[in-house]
Protein backbone atom coordinates (compact mmCIF):
# COMPACT_ATOMS: atom_id res chain seq x y z
CA UNK A 1 0.00 0.00 0.00
CA UNK A 2 1.55 3.42 -1.42
CA UNK A 3 0.03 6.45 0.93
CA UNK A 4 1.30 9.89 0.51
CA UNK A 5 1.22 10.84 4.51
CA UNK A 6 0.61 14.04 3.76
CA UNK A 7 -2.12 13.94 1.94
CA UNK A 8 -3.74 11.71 4.67
CA UNK A 9 -3.11 14.69 7.30
CA UNK A 10 -4.29 17.17 5.17
CA UNK A 11 -7.12 15.35 4.17
CA UNK A 12 -8.40 14.71 7.69
CA UNK A 13 -7.34 18.94 8.46
CA UNK A 14 -9.42 19.97 5.58
CA UNK A 15 -12.35 17.70 6.11
CA UNK A 16 -12.73 18.22 10.23
CA UNK A 17 -12.11 21.85 10.98
CA UNK A 18 -12.26 21.30 14.71
CA UNK A 19 -9.34 19.37 14.31
CA UNK A 20 -7.74 22.23 12.83
CA UNK A 21 -8.88 24.73 15.61
CA UNK A 22 -7.37 22.89 18.29
CA UNK A 23 -4.29 22.94 16.63
CA UNK A 24 -3.66 19.05 16.48
CA UNK A 25 -0.85 18.04 13.82
CA UNK A 26 0.32 14.85 12.63
CA UNK A 27 3.00 13.43 13.35
CA UNK A 28 3.12 10.17 11.76
CA UNK A 29 0.94 8.14 9.51
CA UNK A 30 2.89 4.73 8.94
CA UNK A 31 0.45 2.53 6.93
CA UNK A 32 3.05 -0.18 6.83
CA UNK A 33 4.29 -0.14 10.76
CA UNK A 34 4.60 -2.82 12.45
CA UNK A 35 1.49 -4.45 14.33
CA UNK A 36 -0.69 -2.56 11.60
CA UNK A 37 -1.67 0.90 9.98
CA UNK A 38 -0.17 3.77 13.13
CA UNK A 39 -0.78 7.34 13.25
CA UNK A 40 0.44 9.81 15.80
CA UNK A 41 -0.85 12.84 16.46
CA UNK A 42 -0.12 15.93 18.97
CA UNK A 43 -2.53 18.17 20.64
CA UNK A 44 -0.30 21.42 21.66
CA UNK A 45 -0.26 22.89 24.89
CA UNK A 46 -2.39 26.19 24.32
CA UNK A 47 -4.17 27.50 27.13
CA UNK A 48 -7.84 28.21 25.76
CA UNK A 49 -7.75 24.94 25.69
CA UNK A 50 -7.01 23.99 29.23
CA UNK A 51 -9.61 22.45 31.74
CA UNK A 52 -9.64 23.99 35.71
CA UNK A 53 -6.54 22.05 36.27
CA UNK A 54 -4.21 23.57 33.65
CA UNK A 55 -3.70 20.58 31.41
CA UNK A 56 -5.80 19.82 28.35
CA UNK A 57 -9.30 19.75 28.57
CA UNK A 58 -11.22 16.01 28.25
CA UNK A 59 -13.00 17.05 25.36
CA UNK A 60 -9.67 18.33 23.15
CA UNK A 61 -8.13 14.69 24.37
CA UNK A 62 -11.20 12.65 22.98
CA UNK A 63 -10.57 14.87 19.54
CA UNK A 64 -7.29 14.36 19.21
CA UNK A 65 -7.85 10.49 19.74
CA UNK A 66 -10.64 9.99 17.34
CA UNK A 67 -9.00 12.46 14.89
CA UNK A 68 -5.58 10.13 14.81
CA UNK A 69 -8.08 7.11 14.46
CA UNK A 70 -10.29 8.73 11.65
CA UNK A 71 -6.27 9.34 9.98
CA UNK A 72 -5.74 5.74 11.05
CA UNK A 73 -9.35 4.83 8.53
CA UNK A 74 -7.80 7.37 5.67
CA UNK A 75 -4.71 5.85 5.64
CA UNK A 76 -6.09 2.39 5.51
CA UNK A 77 -8.77 2.97 3.24
CA UNK A 78 -8.56 6.40 1.90
CA UNK A 79 -8.44 4.48 -1.93
CA UNK A 80 -11.94 3.25 -1.21
CA UNK A 81 -13.68 6.40 -0.90
CA UNK A 82 -15.35 6.27 -4.30
CA UNK A 83 -17.22 3.41 -2.92
CA UNK A 84 -17.55 3.86 1.02
CA UNK A 85 -18.12 6.38 3.60
CA UNK A 86 -16.55 6.15 6.62
CA UNK A 87 -18.23 6.89 9.85
CA UNK A 88 -17.37 6.35 13.60
CA UNK A 89 -20.38 4.25 15.27
CA UNK A 90 -19.22 4.27 18.74
CA UNK A 91 -15.92 5.18 20.84
CA UNK A 92 -15.40 4.61 24.41
CA UNK A 93 -12.42 6.44 26.43
CA UNK A 94 -10.77 5.79 29.62
CA UNK A 95 -9.18 8.25 31.39
CA UNK A 96 -6.46 7.24 33.18
CA UNK A 97 -4.02 9.93 34.78
CA UNK A 98 -4.21 13.39 34.57
CA UNK A 99 -2.46 15.10 31.64
CA UNK A 100 -0.58 18.44 31.52
CA UNK A 101 1.51 20.28 28.55
CA UNK A 102 1.11 18.81 24.99
CA UNK A 103 0.06 15.03 24.00
CA UNK A 104 0.25 12.30 21.69
CA UNK A 105 -1.97 10.36 20.34
CA UNK A 106 -0.97 6.46 19.00
CA UNK A 107 -4.02 4.91 17.02
CA UNK A 108 -3.61 1.74 15.49
CA UNK A 109 -5.78 -0.17 13.43
CA UNK A 110 -7.33 -3.37 14.96
CA UNK A 111 -8.23 -5.28 11.89
CA UNK A 112 -6.30 -6.09 8.61
CA UNK A 113 -7.15 -3.93 5.55
CA UNK A 114 -7.48 -7.11 3.75
CA UNK A 115 -10.10 -8.41 6.43
CA UNK A 116 -12.02 -5.12 6.68
CA UNK A 117 -11.98 -4.69 2.63
CA UNK A 118 -13.24 -8.57 2.25
CA UNK A 119 -16.61 -7.87 4.23
CA UNK A 120 -17.05 -4.56 2.23
CA UNK A 121 -16.44 -6.39 -1.05
CA UNK A 122 -19.10 -9.50 -0.20
CA UNK A 123 -21.59 -6.19 0.09
CA UNK A 124 -21.21 -5.80 4.59
CA UNK A 125 -21.06 -3.15 6.01
CA UNK A 126 -17.86 -3.44 8.07
CA UNK A 127 -17.41 -2.67 11.59
CA UNK A 128 -13.70 -2.41 12.70
CA UNK A 129 -12.05 -1.37 15.86
CA UNK A 130 -8.86 1.78 16.44
CA UNK A 131 -7.56 1.42 19.44
CA UNK A 132 -5.89 4.70 20.20
CA UNK A 133 -3.62 6.16 23.44
CA UNK A 134 -2.72 8.90 24.63
CA UNK A 135 0.37 10.03 26.03
CA UNK A 136 2.67 13.20 27.28
CA UNK A 137 5.35 13.78 25.89
CA UNK A 138 7.31 11.83 28.71
CA UNK A 139 5.28 8.99 27.61
CA UNK A 140 2.83 8.53 30.59
CA UNK A 141 -0.33 7.16 29.38
CA UNK A 142 -3.14 9.52 30.38
CA UNK A 143 -6.11 8.02 28.25
CA UNK A 144 -7.07 5.59 26.01
CA UNK A 145 -9.60 5.27 23.72
CA UNK A 146 -11.59 2.73 21.11
CA UNK A 147 -13.18 3.95 18.13
CA UNK A 148 -15.21 1.71 16.30
CA UNK A 149 -15.74 2.55 12.55
CA UNK A 150 -17.42 1.35 9.40
CA UNK A 151 -17.15 1.45 5.40
CA UNK A 152 -20.71 2.52 4.94
CA UNK A 153 -21.15 1.36 1.19
CA UNK A 154 -22.20 4.48 -1.35
CA UNK A 155 -25.23 2.84 -3.29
Amino acid sequence: MTIDSRQVAAGLLDAVPFARTLGIEFVEVAPEAEGGVRVVARLPDIAAHHNHLGGPHAGAMFTLGESASGAVVLAAFGHVLDRAVPLPVTASVHFRKIAMGPVLATARLGSTPAEVLAELDAGRRPEFPVEVEVRTEDGTLTSSLTVIWTLRPNR
